[in-house]
């Protein structure tokens, strides 16, 4: 406990120190810093539910296994690659764009968010959403980082994730307090827009892990769960983690929460320099770290101490308070609308958007809105975001602070312990389009979506379409051989008319009118080790004499059988 409070003063001295310094001009290399040590381990996990080897590995295969999603295409991972400074490095191009408050693409409350799946039920069939239509759902916020959660005493923007854990199934509380890593791991898995079909619970979560073989969809691991879930069952690793059989909802979450807590940076040169080696940072970014600690700036209030956050909760003015009210979610308190949870700034150059709805992408972007005092005001408006000032150098020196100086290594090329198994969705795995479309009526392109992997002993190996002809009938073409393309009923076709070829009748797309018909279709891949390595080729047609032709046609998807 006393080595806990030194640290704590020792750093707020050297903050102290680094204030005085910038207002009085003097440059803090000049004079040797007191040497407090770097960020210690996070808070320590909740009684009973202590850090284990076993139960580790288990969280880690848990939470890089894209079979915890219904469809198979995204793990808690996803959302939280170490190179991406713990966030997602899919929310910054377009596709990773939702429609904001007003449901309206292409304006300005457009939010960054994450993709997750796209809408399905729980026979793994897909639904059209009103949005997305077939295609892969994107979260309203953007993802935060999982390295250095361990630290946070609740998660999520607004902090409803908290430090109480309860049951899901049976409302009974697990662990009192100190446990908000717990409590955040059951939320992704049962979001109909993140991981889950329609109406998911715990008990299908529990039973898909039972289902699984660890880790199967990954075409490399790494080196340390190679031996750990080598020939073994989930329940066999969940019996090797807690000294007893069986796959609970609250055991996946105490799993995947004792993996987090291995998840803290603490070896950035911002490390060495709190330690007192003043030569870990640039005359640059020693400018940046004064203009960054000046009182008048207010900049270390809210990025407090060696963690750079203070956990508060504020409302700063990235956009209007009505859009999404944050933590007045949370605590029904009117003063609360808008605030959102403080980010630690560890390893913030590596995240690739920024605020909570990742509206910049750069972190100039962000010092400039910072120096013009944010865009929007509300009453409870933080009084610290004001006009800084600054002028175009220190505003570099501010955002030179920001990058090198809080990037570990190890986080930034994915070291121990941030190194993991690769992911499937990243992978040649995927199932892989070529060739062109041939429009129906009205112009459309009917469209192929076929995203899920073709694991050998796959249940449910879902194809979908869309934007073809409402209440026409659609046959997907599945071959073992593909064509460069032949002229077929008007359409082009890119599956061969082999011995082999297999037609599966969809029945009549669902949706009215030009452009408005969508289907899907479940497979059941055979577990059948002959098929591995076998290329199969598939392509929808959809009857539309309307369109002066017999068939429109979707793009081709050539995908391969893996084990």
């Amino acid at each position: 406990m006393q080595r806990n409070l030194t640290t704590r003063s020792r750093t707020t001295f050297l903050l102290a120190l680094v204030c005085v310094a910038a207002s009085s001009g003097v440059v803090i290399a000049q004079g040797p810093p007191p040497p407090p040590p770097p960020l210690g381990p996070p808070p320590p996990p909740p009684p009973g539910n202590p850090q284990t080897p076993e139960k580790i590995l288990l969280g880690k295969a848990l939470f890089w296994d894209e079979q915890l999603s219904s469809t198979k295409v995204t793990a808690c991972a996803t959302c939280h690659i170490p190179e991406q400074g713990g966030a997602d490095p899919r929310s910054v191009p377009q596709t990773t764009m939702t429609a904001g408050p007003n449901g309206i693409f292409g304006d300005a409350d457009d939010v960054r968010g994450s993709l997750g799946v796209p809408k399905s039920q729980a026979n793994g069939l897909y639904l059209s959403d009103a949005i997305y239509g077939l295609h892969t759902q994107v979260t309203g916020r953007k993802t935060q980082s999982v390295v250095n959660a361990a630290y946070n005493p609740v998660q999520f923007w607004d902090g409803r994730a908290l430090g109480a854990f309860t049951d899901p199934v049976t409302n009974t509380v697990v662990f009192p307090n100190g446990a908000s890593l717990e409590s955040q791991a059951l939320g992704p898995v049962v979001s109909g827009v993140e991981m889950a079909h329609d109406g998911r619970t715990i008990p299908d979560l529990v039973a898909r892990v039972v289902a699984s073989r660890p880790l199967a969809l990954s075409p490399q691991l790494s080196a340390d769960l190679v031996p750990f879930v080598a020939n073994q069952t989930y329940d066999d690793l969940f019996t090797l983690a807690f000294g007893s059989p069986g796959i609970t909802g609250v055991r996946i979450a105490e799993a995947i929460a004792a993996y987090e807590r291995t998840q803290f940076s603490n070896q950035a040169p911002w490390d060495s320099f709190l330690g007192g080696n003043a030569a870990a940072l640039t005359p640059q970014e020693t400018q940046g770290f004064q203009i960054f600690g000046n009182p008048a700036n207010g900049c270390a209030v809210c990025h407090a101490g060696s963690l750079l956050t203070n956990h508060s909760f504020q409302y700063i003015g990235v956009r209007p308070q009505g859009e999404d009210v944050g933590r007045m979610g949370v605590t029904g308190n009117l003063g609360d609308q808008g605030k959102m949870k403080v980010p630690s700034l560890r390893n913030v150059e590596l995240r690739g958007s920024y605020f909570h709805n990742g509206r910049f992408t750069t972190l100039e972007e962000v010092v400039a809105f910072y120096n013009r005092g944010g865009d929007f005001n509300g009453p409870n408006k933080n009084p610290l975001i004001h006009g800084l000032g600054l002028a175009p150098g220190q505003q570099a020196a501010l955002v030179a602070f920001l990058r090198r100086p809080l990037t570990d290594d190890r986080v930034r090329n994915a070291q121990p312990p941030f190194d993991h198994p690769a992911l499937y969705s990243s992978s040649n795995r995927v199932p892989a389009q070529f060739g062109n479309a041939t429009a129906g009526t009205g112009g459309f392109d009917p469209e192929m979506i076929a995203i899920e992997p073709a694991l050998v002993g796959n249940p449910s190996f879902v194809f979908g379409v869309q934007h073809g002809l409402g209440d026409a009938q659609a046959v997907l073409a599945i071959d073992t051989d593909s064509t460069g393309g032949t002229p077929f009923g008007g359409a082009t076709r890119y599956v061969a008319l082999s011995p082999n070829l297999v037609i599966v009748r969809a029945g009549h797309m669902n949706g009215v009118g030009a452009g408005a018909g969508w289907r899907s279709v479940t497979l059941s891949i055979p577990n059948d080790a002959g098929l591995i390595g076998q290329t199969r080729f598939a392509q929808w047609f959809v009857l539309d004499l309307g369109a002066g032709h017999r068939f429109a046609a979707s793009k081709a998807v050539q995908y391969t059988f893996f084990p």
